[in-house]
């Protein structure tokens, strides 16, 4: 299943979660960048606000693009454990207080260093452009429970089906579109794929949220 683009995935992705259009008990988040662009469309759709959770990706040493961790902006940090051991962790520490910076620096841009609303006893969507390892959006999760969400979310247009797989494991309920079993990269599903700012991450908040 190949999507036009980010505002077409999400368009789709809405009529997925329509039960919940405008549920006040229902916060909706995305995260940042690529997945603001998708969850804007999802929250124009079901009329409710938008905000975001900041995660990371935590990149091998050698490899910065391929995932062995994702920490939240709450701190809670993800790891393939396996992995993990496999490299020196006074480097990876560094690789972690890197992104623990780029990770503030996000939320100060995205949300003025405002923190995480109270998700207590909420539905809680986290929405995202796809998943690859699950790794990021397996972090958000980890916010959510720490804020103690009521009942946590993930909605995606395509995830890789073993990821997705373990983030039923952990999450209360999963909607993917499309769930292949040979799944590359998150781009390979769109037709256009191109880098999200972070002013558009901007604009689109204050869109959705005016």
């Amino acid at each position: 299943m190949i999507f036009k683009d980010r505002v077409d995935a999400g368009q789709q992705l809405a009529q997925s979660l329509m039960s919940h259009s405008g549920n006040k008990d229902v916060l909706l988040y995305a995260l940042p960048r690529g997945g603001v662009v998708v969850g804007a469309e999802v929250a124009k759709v079901l009329g409710l606000p938008l905000d975001v959770i900041v995660t990371r990706k935590i990149g091998a040493p050698e490899n910065e693009e391929y995932a062995i961790g994702a920490m939240a902006e709450t701190g809670e940090i993800i790891w393939n454990e396996a992995e993990r051991f496999a490299h020196d962790q006074k480097v990876l520490q560094k690789i972690v207080d890197k992104e623990k910076k780029e990770a503030a620096r996000r939320v100060a841009s995205f949300r003025n260093n405002r923190p995480l609303p109270e998700m207590k006893g909420k539905i809680v969507i986290i929405i995202d452009d796809g998943v690859a390892t699950g790794l990021t959006i397996r972090a958000a999760v980890a916010a959510a429970r720490h804020q103690h969400a009521g009942k946590i979310i993930l909605a995606v247009p395509h995830g890789a089906a073993e990821s997705l797989a373990e983030l039923r494991r952990e999450a209360d309920e999963v909607v993917a579109l499309a769930e292949p079993e040979m799944y590359g990269s998150v781009g390979q599903y769109y037709e256009i794929f191109p880098q999200t700012s972070d002013q558009e991450v901007i604009e689109l908040l204050k869109t959705c949220n005016s």
